[in-house]
């Protein structure tokens, strides 16, 4: 009997030292998160406080070359300069010093130069301030297409010469002179086309010639549509399109009916009287450039494994709705990772093979630019105005004298 309460009393002493332990190790762990989240706690408090400050120095001390060059240039050129964020306003044609080529560089005469939608940044969105400047915009000038006539050419350059005619892609294009490396986004100037011709087409060119040909994976024989048929972009898809032997539709509002079916289109599309994701036809391809329909639209009128290039949510710069089409872009992307169809979107970037294919486009008849309107140098705040305005037809050229 004694053995028995021994016994007992022995395994009540041992479940005792046993719920201890457990309710101590427990203890323990409860301890060790509330320190955890404490710290964690404290680091995320403790970045957010750091982050602010980076951003608040970024931002304050956010400056450009307009700060740092206040004499007067010894070389002087004209060019279009933005010093401050703002719309077509700010921009200002000033005095610079004029650029000299390195040993790998031309210099280049610029005869004319285009305009583009990246051209809006410099009213500065939020989003794009770390990268283009918190305060003010770090990079003052504007443009990247241009045409012109070499001036001088580096030692080390042998590709071209003096006075040799070319057209190519490069920051601050809307001035007077340019350095561009010869190896790069220029090439020369086809004969049968003027410098404002030439100058429309680098950056809206290949953007369709990348977007069709790469992402858009186009082969001859296929049903191709175009959504903007009549912009900047648009009208060079549909010639690019045309070029590889495709059925082309283009969609554009009333007023270009006519431009689209001159520059190929074998089919258009009034939007304003019919939404071609409500007709029977199918696509192959669909090179979107407006984005303002659903991803459930467009690959209702997709063929099975048809492919939607997303180059563009309409209009230039900033608009409203924008935001709402960007998040249907997004959604329509995710979407067609689980169906057969594809939407994919890109960015465009220069090189030199694909400026060699725009100029033998050009050379050959099949992509002729289409400009809608020119303006002169002095003129380019007007120029951009009209841009934003979001109802150009083809290019907004800037004619440099």
């Amino acid at each position: 009997m004694h053995e028995m309460k021994r016994t007992t009393v022995s395994q009540a002493n041992s479940d005792g030292r046993e719920r201890s332990t457990i309710e101590g190790a427990s203890l323990v762990r409860h301890m060790k998160r509330k320190r955890i989240l404490k710290w964690t706690a404290r680091a995320l408090l403790f970045a957010l406080v750091l982050a602010f400050l980076i951003g608040f120095i970024a931002y304050w001390r956010s400056t450009n070359e307009c700060d740092r060059n206040t004499g007067a240039p010894a070389n002087p050129m004209k060019a279009i300069l933005h010093c401050e964020y703002g719309g077509p306003e700010v921009l200002t044609l000033a005095d610079v010093e004029k650029p000299t080529p390195t040993d790998n560089q031309i210099l280049v005469r610029v005869r004319a130069a285009s305009l583009n939608p990246l051209d809006l940044t410099i009213r500065g969105p939020w989003l794009l301030r770390p990268i283009f400047g918190m305060r003010k915009p770090k990079e003052t000038r504007l443009g990247v297409d241009y045409a012109g006539t070499i001036e001088a050419v580096g030692k080390n350059v042998t590709q071209f010469k003096p006075g040799d005619e070319v057209f190519g892609g490069k920051n601050g294009a809307i001035a007077e002179y340019v350095c561009a490396l010869a190896d790069r986004s220029v090439v020369p100037k086809p004969a049968n086309m003027t410098f404002e011709q030439a100058a429309a087409v680098p950056v809206a060119a290949i953007t369709a010639l990348q977007g069709l040909r790469d992402k858009g994976k186009i082969q001859s024989g296929q049903k191709v549509l175009v959504n903007g048929a009549s912009g900047g972009v648009g009208t060079f898809a549909v010639q690019i399109a045309k070029s590889f032997g495709t059925e082309v539709t283009g969609v554009c509002s009333t007023r270009n009916v006519d431009l689209v079916r001159s520059i190929g289109a074998d089919h258009v599309i009034d939007y304003t009287k019919e939404d071609f994701t409500n007709g029977a036809q199918r696509y192959d391809l669909i090179f979107d450039l407006i984005g303002n329909h659903s991803f459930s639209e467009r690959r209702h009128v997709l063929n099975p494994n048809g492919i939607c290039v997303m180059a563009g949510v309409g209009g230039a710069g900033w608009h409203d709705g924008m935001g709402m089409r960007l998040a249907g872009e997004l959604n329509a992307y995710v979407r067609s990772r689980f169906v057969r169809e594809k939407f994919v979107a890109y960015i465009a970037a220069f090189n030199k093979a694909d400026m060699t294919i725009l100029a033998d486009l050009m050379q050959s008849g099949k992509m002729t630019p289409v400009i809608d309107k020119t303006y002169k140098l002095s003129d380019v705040p007007a120029a951009l105005q009209y841009l934003e305005q979001g109802h150009a037809r083809g290019k907004v050229v800037i004619t440099v004298e």
